[in-house]
């Protein structure tokens, strides 16, 4: 490919509203143009690099026995009605009307689309097992895209879903999908974890996130310094005991606690710890009020209130609601005399706090010595925080660290949870019906473009690994006018691409500063440099991931070549 006429142009400023490396690059090196918020169009270059992992994934995908098809991007809202997630899934959803009046979606995912492919095609156990996946765009109506491609509108993600006739079978395709992803996300070279996770609204049980480790990653990895234990921040149990101090219980009191609403406030006007503070807050679980309670070094995590109920919708309380239940606003709340119809529900800390500090649901009030039992009752513990640095690890060896990661797949045990909802049934050998059991599999393409980015490059540019680079050779002659210049530029152009190695060569009138700086913004694996020395045959390699350079006669160029982009 000439450069000359290659659209991939390049910028020399960090564009403003490119917060992360990798929106910044893609953008530098002509990988992306932004369209609208959180939507983007692949320049040349971004698709070359996108098609090598998108070749990569299926690869693997069809090594682990998964058979592509492709669905519709566009999905009536009666399979989302019939699966109970039209109102579930929330705002992301992009509903649409057609122009009679019927009510469709734009796929952010396809469990209902494929159960009902299934159900109608599928009736027997002797077409089971089978893992079906495709390569499709996607769309989420994010609040806030952000960081480029990382979270964006529309998108390109692989999709796979299997359909068994045990758990046992469910638990050999997972394994099956678990160990693609594992081989996938090497070939790309990545640092990455899998890590236990939710499954959110795919719904299931047993699932893992892959997570390439990142500092700007927007999701917090839980890990054990002396195990292979790592979870989502979100889903990491806590495995503490808690112990109950021998002091005296004390008499409950009022005190005024002028405009102190948070913690701190509390904590540093009392001159208490953080952990004498009962934090409370009230959600509405399935339109009921909840009151939670942790402690006050402790931040409560929706999540596990969300699964403690097996609820659909989990929301803190607005202010208004807060008003209603509790006769109060937010930083006031508290556990004791509040009306018996709100639920309360507790961490295991609280029932080992003795003499404690919460809000009297009276504004710029709180109540002092307040314990368990005789001022207020609980009627359930449950692990209800997040887990923090120094926890011991919930298995049980060493203790817990964190680290940022990029989630680039998912796994999800999905079990009958689509198949019972959607009636996707199957005849078993005694003629008996029975649902599928099933599983989702998802990786954001365009994401783990972008994370590989986030790994792969320095203060000049990209560094591309060799498996998914957009070409494996940049050819770099100082002078095209050069006669002998451009004649061993196009000879090696020539031999390269017959030897099926991708080749871009900068056939440009630039200076060789512009050419280099390109070049490196760029980042293929092998810079060769066109020089003085073309005469005698000779050409100056550069590598980008070393900046190793070495000098190389042209009939030592393929062998070379070949060498170093192993």
């Amino acid at each position: 490919m000439k450069q000359s006429t290659f659209l991939a142009p390049t910028l020399r400023d960090v564009p403003s509203d490119a917060e992360v490396t990798s929106h910044q690059l893609m953008l530098r090196a002509g990988l992306i143009r932004q369209s609208t918020s959180g939507v983007y169009s692949l320049l040349p270059l971004g698709l070359k690099a996108l098609k090598k992992v998108e070749a990569i994934v299926r690869e693997e995908m069809n090594r682990a026995g998964a058979q592509e098809m492709l669905m519709p991007a566009i999905q009536q809202s009666e399979l989302w009605k019939e699966s109970g997630r039209w109102e579930a899934y929330g705002p992301e959803l992009m509903r649409l009307h057609d122009r009679h009046g019927r009510e469709f979606a734009l796929g952010p995912t396809h469990e209902e689309v494929i159960t009902t492919v299934v159900r109608d095609d599928v009736k027997t156990y002797k077409k089971l097992p089978m893992t079906l996946y495709q390569i499709q765009t996607k769309f989420r109506d994010e609040r806030r895209p952000r960081f480029g491609v990382l979270r964006s509108r529309e998108f390109l993600m692989k999709d796979a879903y299997s359909f068994d006739t045990s758990q046992e079978g469910l638990d050999e395709s997972y394994n099956k999908m678990y160990e693609a992803y594992t081989n996938i996300f090497t070939r790309c070279g990545l640092d990455f974890r899998a890590v236990v996770a939710d499954s959110g609204a795919m719904g299931g049980k047993d699932t893992h996130e892959f997570m390439v480790l990142s500092e700007i990653g927007e999701d917090t990895i839980a890990y054990s310094d002396s195990s292979s234990f790592a979870a989502n921040i979100e889903i990491a149990p806590v495995n503490v005991e808690y112990e109950t101090t021998n002091e005296l219980l004390k008499e409950k009191e009022l005190v005024n606690t002028p405009e102190k609403k948070s913690i701190d406030e509390v904590a540093e006007f009392l001159q208490v710890e953080r952990q004498k503070l009962i934090k409370s807050i009230l959600f509405i679980v399935d339109e009921k009020p909840v009151l939670v309670l942790v402690r006050g070094d402790h931040e409560v995590n929706d999540i596990k209130v969300k699964n403690l109920f097996d609820a659909q919708l989990v929301s803190l309380a607005t202010e208004e609601e807060t008003k209603k239940f509790l006769k109060t606003i937010p930083g006031y709340i508290g556990p004791v005399n509040i009306d018996g119809t709100i639920e309360v529900v507790a961490d295991h800390a609280i029932g080992a706090l003795v003499n404690g500090i919460c809000g009297a649901n009276k504004e710029d009030t709180h109540y002092v010595n307040v314990n368990m039992d005789r001022d207020f009752k609980v009627s359930q513990f449950a692990d209800l925080r997040n887990i923090q640095e120094g926890d011991p690890s919930p298995d049980g060896k060493g203790t817990i660290r964190f680290k940022e990661g990029i989630e680039v797949g998912h796994v999800f045990k999905l079990g009958t949870r689509y198949s019972e909802a959607m009636g996707a049934m199957y005849l078993d050998e005694n003629g008996k019906n029975k649902p599928m059991i099933m599983g989702c599999y998802g990786i954001g393409v365009t994401r783990t473009l972008a994370a590989i980015i986030e790994q792969f490059h320095d203060e000049s540019g990209i560094i591309w690994p060799t498996s998914v680079t957009p070409f494996d050779v940049h050819i770099v002659p100082i002078n095209m006018k050069q006669e002998e210049q451009k004649q061993l530029a196009e000879e090696l152009y020539n031999e390269l691409t017959e030897e099926r190695l991708e080749v871009l060569i900068d056939d440009r009138p630039e200076r060789p500063g512009v050419k280099f700086k390109d070049a490196d913004l760029y980042g293929f694996p092998v810079r060769v440099t066109v020089g003085k020395k073309a005469n005698e045959g000779v050409v100056e390699l550069k590598v980008r991931k070393t900046g190793e350079t070495l000098e190389v006669h042209k009939k030592d160029l393929l062998r070379t070549m070949k060498e170093l982009l192993k």
